[in-house]
């Protein structure tokens, strides 16, 4: 057995035991398109990228028998997916932290691993959205705001849809207010759960909350809460309850609209604004919108769109925001619909 053991060694690539599934993943990754390589590290983290990146470096001159077993080692370890527990936690949260943010992925992570989860988040983890909703009610409305902005979206929604109005509108905008949480708001939350005898722990600073989280709680609400609750944000800040209401549906969204409506939009676009706003979406966006219109229409955009050089990605925004103010126009007047939360259209 020594004497295989040695034969395997002296065959094996010579890279250190601690780097040599970093090796492997560089190898691999050197094999696709630049592109797709690029989408698969985005979903490390910066210590794996780091780590990755300089494997790849030493790994530019394997051999054929290295790649040979690397792919080998990618091809056994797919094929025993029910033995990949081996570091599995750390590939699931890495991929879910990145998609949601850290707070929000350990909320949405503690579904399926539990036994794993930061201590401080269990009660909000565990509890109904009744319970979630008498919390909101009864502590301070920056703890409250705190508590939303924690909740994945849909739950969220679900536990401020019961809270009386004015305090609806003071943690939305509170919950937009935010962008990141100091320690002394962690100890306040943490007090809370205290006092539902959860054990809480420190936690780092974090990025969360602000309009964009907020848009998408917003989104899940039904129809005539959320705008009541813009309704009366705009009272108290106007802007921000602008910026909200821009994020609950963005231009991408257009994607989401059906032929019919989305030709309604369009038609109510100026052509050169169009073809502006158009420069900064992808190709499958184009055609979507120009399959709308005639097609002179849309030839005649493709040609402006063609003949414009470098256009300022500030230009284009404001193109889309102006279309965009079309599109909630018409919804608003009815002309035509946009789904929102449940069977709920705005």
């Amino acid at each position: 057995m020594p004497d295989e053991i040695d034969t395997l060694t002296e065959d094996a690539p010579r890279v250190p035991a601690a780097i040599q599934g970093a090796s492997a993943a560089a190898i691999l990754l050197m094999l696709l398109d630049e592109s797709e390589a690029a989408t698969i590290l985005k979903h490390l983290g910066p210590e794996e990228v780091k780590q990755i990146a300089k494997s790849m470096y030493d790994s530019a001159n394997a051999s054929e028998n290295q790649i040979e077993q690397a792919l080998d080692q990618f091809v056994s370890e797919s094929r025993n997916v029910s033995a990949l527990a081996v570091g599995a936690d750390t590939r699931i949260r890495t991929v879910i932290h990145e998609a949601v943010g850290n707070v929000r992925a350990d909320n949405i992570l503690a579904a399926v691993a539990p036994q794993s989860s930061a201590a401080s988040l269990e009660m909000l983890r565990w509890m109904d959205v009744d319970a979630i909703s008498a919390l909101l009610a009864n502590e301070h409305p920056q703890v409250g705001a705190l508590i939303l902005s924690v909740l994945i979206p849909d739950v969220a929604a679900r536990a401020i849809e019961t809270l009386d109005e004015a305090l609806q509108s003071e943690l939305v905008l509170r919950a937009a207010q935010l962008t990141s949480v100091p320690a002394a708001a962690i100890e306040d939350l943490e007090s809370v759960l205290a006092a539902a005898n959860v054990s809480g722990q420190r936690v780092a600073k974090q990025p969360i909350g602000g309009p964009s989280d907020v848009a998408k709680i917003m989104k899940k609400m039904p129809k005539q809460l959320s705008e009541r609750t813009i309704r009366t944000l705009k009272k108290t800040d106007k802007l921000l309850a602008q910026i909200i209401e821009e994020e609950m549906f963005i231009f991408e969204n257009l994607r989401d609209l059906d032929a019919k409506a989305l030709g309604t939009v369009l038609r109510s676009v100026d052509a050169a604004q169009l073809a502006v706003a158009l420069k900064g979406t992808d190709a499958d966006m184009v055609d979507r919108c120009l399959a709308t219109m005639s097609k002179r229409a849309s030839e005649t955009i493709r040609d402006e769109m063609a003949e414009m050089t470098m256009v300022k990605r500030t230009d284009v925004d404001e193109a889309q925001k102006a279309i965009m103010q079309i599109v909630r126009q018409m919804a608003a007047s009815g002309e035509i619909m946009i789904a929102g939360g449940g069977d709920d259209y705005v």
